[in-house]
């Protein structure tokens, strides 16, 4: 299990379509009553082969992206290593999006 989160600030937008262009995509919208359970279904499906997840800062939706293609930040965004932080944490990435610390937080299981 290997999390990044993604430190550098990077157009939501950019960062989805470039992802989208890449991967199949599903998305779980959230409020505050179902976070926790729409989490819980989003991490259950993170367990699946070839899957990983996305979570950005202002956004209430949990990305889920499918696709063979491993997935390497420094190629498909240009990142350097200074722009994100490696976590076996899960919930890390969430807590620094959700503290304002973390533009996104992506969560690989597989």
């Amino acid at each position: 299990m290997t999390h990044y989160i993604i430190k550098k600030w990077i157009e939501p937008y950019v960062l989805l379509e470039k992802l989208k262009s890449n991967y199949d995509m599903k998305d779980y919208t959230f409020d505050g009553f179902s976070k926790i359970s729409v989490k819980q279904d989003f991490f259950k499906q993170l367990k699946k082969e070839n899957t990983f997840g996305l979570y950005m800062k202002n956004v209430n939706k949990y990305y889920l992206f499918s696709g063979v293609t491993p997935l390497n930040l420094e190629n498909l965004f240009g990142f350097g290593a200074e722009d994100y932080e490696v976590t076996d944490d899960s919930e890390k990435p969430l807590s620094m999006v959700d503290s304002a610390k973390a533009e996104a937080g992506i969560l690989i299981f597989s």
